[in-house]
């Protein structure tokens, strides 16, 4: 019978053997502790990879660290790298790309507001994007808007369509959880591409009603709107394409699975290792670098 280690502190093992610890490192001992301790966190990173199925090895160790200190255990995150690369658990990125951009139209396009722009707190700018996701052979659309100082996912909408209307069911979203009253000036840009979907009547009639400045992109390049895009590459690779889907009900129902993981249990490096929500409600001041995708220095813009 296999015997579960997982809540024993590493410590009391030589009493479990009946050994002194001069007893236990003079005759070699040492490396059954350690393969114990490797099958534990195996254990708890097959526990963690339940939920975010291709979590990173960096982000795995941030959350392994009070598991680890509870039981006794040393490991860097390069060692666990290399335990992880032995037993085949390490994830690979995948590349491909969809096009969902459709910038060619007569719509009126907004000029990029938040060049150099540093955000100091949330709800100062909002990113927006969609991307495909796909599921029982058909690809569907996600629209997800992010708060570029927490990287919390505040609006999502998953359709069958690109259409406008799909889209803004995500600002929707993302609009409801603002807490709006006649004594709170809302200082808020939103950013995105040039696509249609953010250029319609609809769409910014909506942004303006909410006092929102708009924002957009001006030469396509993914640099200038960096953070929505790696949100897709995160929610997709980690969480929704392992998942199998077969149709769009279950699709919303997973999406907003994931999201949550996401917010609320997924550690941000560029947030101090605090989680998305947790720095969105608290307003957290980390001790962070600000990932700025610009050439030109950053200005900080405080508008507390």
């Amino acid at each position: 019978m296999k015997t579960n280690f997982s809540h024993i502190g590493l410590a009391k093992l030589c009493g479990w053997f009946g050994l002194t610890r001069q007893a236990y490192y003079q005759n070699g001992w040492k490396g059954m502790e350690v393969s114990i301790e490797e099958d534990i966190l195996l254990s708890e990173v097959s526990k963690i990879r339940e939920g975010h199925k291709r979590m990173g090895t960096r982000k795995l160790h941030d959350k392994l660290c009070k598991f680890m200190i509870d039981h006794q255990i040393k490991m860097g995150r390069d060692a666990l790298f290399d335990l992880l690369s032995s037993n085949h658990m390490l994830v690979r990125k995948r590349t491909r790309r969809i096009q969902t951009t459709q910038s060619h139209h007569w719509l009126r396009k907004y000029k990029n507001l938040i060049r150099g722009f540093v955000p100091t707190g949330p709800n100062q700018l909002w990113v927006s994007d969609i991307t495909y996701w796909k599921i029982n052979g058909i690809y569907v659309y996600i629209s997800f808007i992010t708060d570029a100082f927490s990287r919390k996912v505040v609006g999502y909408h998953v359709a069958l369509s690109l259409e406008t209307v799909e889209t803004i069911e995500a600002l929707k979203m993302a609009l409801s959880e603002l807490i709006l009253g006649p004594n709170i000036q809302l200082n808020l840009i939103h950013h995105s591409d040039r696509g249609v979907q953010y250029c319609c009547n609809e769409y910014v009639r909506l942004l303006n009603e909410n006092h929102i400045q708009i924002s957009m992109t001006e030469n396509g390049d993914p640099l200038e709107n960096a953070i929505a895009e790696r949100l897709n590459g995160i929610l997709k690779d980690e969480y929704l394409n392992d998942s199998p889907v077969k149709s769009i009900y279950e699709a919303r129902l997973l999406l907003a699975k994931s999201v949550r993981l996401y917010n609320e249990d997924r550690p941000h490096m560029s947030i101090g290792n605090h989680y998305p929500s947790q720095v969105h409600q608290q307003g957290l001041k980390t001790n962070r670098l600000w990932k700025n995708y610009y050439k030109k220095k950053p200005t900080i813009v405080n508008q507390s």
